[in-house]
């Protein structure tokens, strides 16, 4: 996934260029609003995530712009600004999400994860092994055969699956049911879930693997 970063704080720009790009994006940083517009119309991108207060051009602007060419651009401003009246004028601008400094990187991450998510057109569905996962109905299925998924277990498959091959974490997972709007109980209810998903996987040449001290990973099984 190719994200632009528009963000004036040289040193949060480069711990967030880092993490993102541990994370698996395709960071593009931007450190003002003039050269993140030119970006923005020159370069195809996945996501945004645009600064409020940025030099040369604010990133209301720069969020305006980009709505008369890419209406479906996942945007999320991130801004030390937290005045009702500043959320607002940025939700009303076409924002989809909005954080405010200062932040932990995991609810960032899980935000954008879940925009991402959302912005999926909705006919889309991917094949990993014999698990056939719709987005539009939010419906998985092995070798034709529909699963019973809660709406917690679904939000946790997918988050496995988008990251399949890569560890996610326990607070990963917790950020991402929060992002969706779930009650989230501790790690011990993350294990439960886990553990019903392996037994409705068994049959999808999918396994999800307990990464000791770091969480969890779903890989494809040996045929």
């Amino acid at each position: 996934m190719k994200l632009l970063l528009a963000e004036d704080d040289a040193m949060l720009a480069d711990a967030l260029t880092t993490q993102l790009g541990g994370a698996g994006f395709e960071v593009e940083h931007a450190p003002n609003g003039a050269v993140a517009d030119y970006l923005l119309h020159k370069q195809r991108f996945d996501i945004a995530v645009l600064d409020i207060g940025l030099p040369m051009l604010d990133g209301l602007s720069v969020l305006k712009h980009v709505r008369q060419s890419q209406p479906a651009l996942p945007v999320l401003l991130l801004t030390a600004r937290d005045a009702l009246d500043d959320r607002v004028a940025g939700l009303q601008a076409g924002a989809d999400d909005y954080v405010t400094k200062p932040f932990d990187f995991p609810e960032l991450l899980a935000r954008l994860q879940a925009l991402l998510r959302r912005s999926q057109p909705s006919s889309v569905s991917a094949l990993f092994g014999r698990l056939l996962l719709d987005h539009a109905s939010h419906r998985a299925l092995v070798a034709g055969v529909p699963l019973e998924l809660s709406g917690r277990e679904w939000t946790l498959l997918e988050l496995l699956v988008s990251q399949r091959d890569k560890v996610v974490t326990k607070e990963q997972i917790t950020q991402t049911w929060n992002a969706d709007g779930g009650e989230v109980g501790g790690g011990n209810s993350i294990e439960v879930y886990i553990h019903r998903l392996r037994r409705k996987l068994e049959d999808a040449g999918l396994a999800i693997r307990t990464v000791r001290g770091l969480g969890y990973l779903m890989e494809a099984t040996s045929p």
